[in-house]
């Protein structure tokens, strides 16, 4: 098995640049942290009357804490006020809010209803306390909060968390095998009536106090393989006209459901062939191509890239796709790629995979740098979109001098923090004061925050969060890991 160094070991600019220059991973930093007075981070941005403070953005996340009908927990409302607490000032999302119950990847996953949506309303209220009561009664001002929208698609579990109820956009001659009990492609008819679920939730949105939310087209769920659904046919699949279909249609049923609200869209711009673990070592390896499916058009996919000399062509979907959102008026992007599901090592780089994962088939910085390099091949060539970049968590310690040299380069207008805001909250706030940072707080990818959901458990940071590791769940995961590992065989 192939290892690669831990990011906390490249203690100097001079050891982090020697291994990114005999790695072959071109990812440009900064050595040197900018005073707070002068950093690229710190800077205000201004988009169509909208003022957001700074340049960190907190990523939406799936917490598996809300309550069976959809409600937020202390848990999720704990989480959503160290967010506000944390210091960034743009919220893209918060978190996945499913539109209707067949479309939660969990049975704890938040559900926007009428039911629900003063709970929403509050934690909400919560984030925005927890941010005047750390930065000022006037802080909230730039501060921009917004919630994603989302249908789980193939990859809804509402009932039972081990228990898939997959409601896919297309088959898939890969994906379909990893569920043995079958999957039903959601019809024409069907996806028509969820645009009004869309426009419906997003209108309880908007008066529970959220000024955007997210159309959700990334990772794999239904919004995303939609884009994909090139085998589908009908007016929501073949063409990219066609896969387009729903994202549209959706974002103009919003609009004359609650006009004022802004719409960002949160978009998988890049994929590759689903991912196995291999049986002699674990390593992730990709999966061949059906004989019958040997051209594009001929198996789902939406920007699929063979490696990264194909990524700029790969883009061009994206490019399709951001054309026609500019068209819309819709400006507010959040780039990622890959999917949790079948390539995590392209979506959210780790060293350490969850319990049902594999082992990285490459050192993760070079999955950073790919995303920072997609981000900035579409910032270029759509300059007036606001574009979020993702994957910056594994960078840990030179996460601020790696996301100060993209805002300041125009590779991105917002560096976005994921997994690593379970861990370090007060990052952001950290880095735009000066204060040093706290090298404990950094999360290490040790990617408990994902083995809990597998088991059926909460999402957090369960080995940094004092709070999480003093509950009975850390012993469980903690033991569950063990256990796997020792089978395996493997040790890091």
């Amino acid at each position: 098995m192939t290892s690669y160094p831990r990011v906390a070991s490249l203690k100097s600019a001079d050891a982090f640049r020697a291994h990114l220059d005999r790695s072959g991973i071109p990812l440009a930093f900064d050595a040197a942290l900018d005073a707070p007075a002068r950093s690229p981070l710190a800077r205000a941005i201004d988009v169509n009357g909208v003022r957001v403070g700074n340049r960190f953005c907190v990523l939406p996340m799936e917490g598996w804490d809300g309550t069976r009908d959809g409600e937020p927990s202390d848990l999720t409302r704990r989480r959503w006020r160290r967010f506000g607490a944390g210091g960034a000032k743009l919220m893209w999302g918060g978190e996945a809010v499913a539109v209707r119950h067949d479309g939660r990847a969990n049975p704890n996953q938040l559900l926007i209803t009428p039911r629900t949506v003063a709970a929403i309303a509050s934690m909400r209220g919560e984030l925005v306390a927890a941010h005047r009561e750390r930065f000022g009664s006037n802080a909230d001002g730039d501060l921009y909060i917004g919630l994603q929208l989302t249908h789980s698609g193939r990859y809804a579990r509402p009932d039972v968390y081990d228990r898939p109820a997959p409601l896919a956009a297309c088959t898939h001659p890969l994906l379909d095998r990893r569920f043995p009990a079958g999957v039903r492609v959601l019809s024409d008819a069907e996806l028509d009536t969820l645009v009004d679920d869309f426009a419906a939730a997003a209108r309880l949105a908007r008066d529970a106090g959220f000024r955007f939310v997210d159309v959700k087209a990334c990772h794999g769920y239904l919004g995303h393989e939609l884009l994909g659904a090139r085998t589908r046919t009908g007016p929501y699949g073949g063409a990219l006209e066609n896969r387009t279909r729903f994202l549209q249609r959706v974002i103009a049923a919003i609009r004359a459901a609650a006009p004022g609200l802004e719409i960002g869209v949160r978009l998988s711009a890049f994929d590759t062939m689903p991912y196995r673990k291999r049986a002699r070592d674990h390593v992730g390896e990709p999966e061949t191509r059906p004989p019958d499916a040997r051209t594009p058009d001929a198996m789902p996919g939406f920007g699929v890239a063979a490696n990264d000399d194909d990524l700029d062509a790969a883009l061009d979907e994206a490019r399709g796709v951001l054309r026609l959102l500019d068209g819309l008026g819709v400006r507010w992007i959040c780039v990622t790629g890959g999917s949790p599901y079948y390539n995590p090592h392209v979506q959210r780089p780790a060293l350490f995979p969850p319990l049902d994962g594999y082992e990285p088939p490459e050192d993760p910085l070079r999955g950073v740098w790919r995303q920072i390099r997609a981000t900035a091949i579409l910032k270029r060539e759509y300059p007036r979109m606001v574009l979020v970049g993702s994957a910056y968590s594994y960078l840990q310690e030179w996460l601020p001098h790696v996301a100060q040299h993209n805002v300041r380069e125009g590779l991105c207008d917002f560096v976005g923090l994921g997994r690593i805001v379970l861990s370090y909250p007060d990052l952001p706030a950290d880095v735009l004061s000066g204060a040093p940072l706290k090298r404990a707080s950094f999360c290490r990818t040790f990617s408990d925050c994902t083995t809990g959901p597998r088991m059926g458990l909460a999402s957090g940071c369960y080995p940094l969060d004092a709070f999480y590791a003093a509950r009975p769940e850390a012993v469980r995961i903690r033991d569950a890991r063990t256990d796997a590992r020792t089978v395996a065989g493997i040790d890091k």
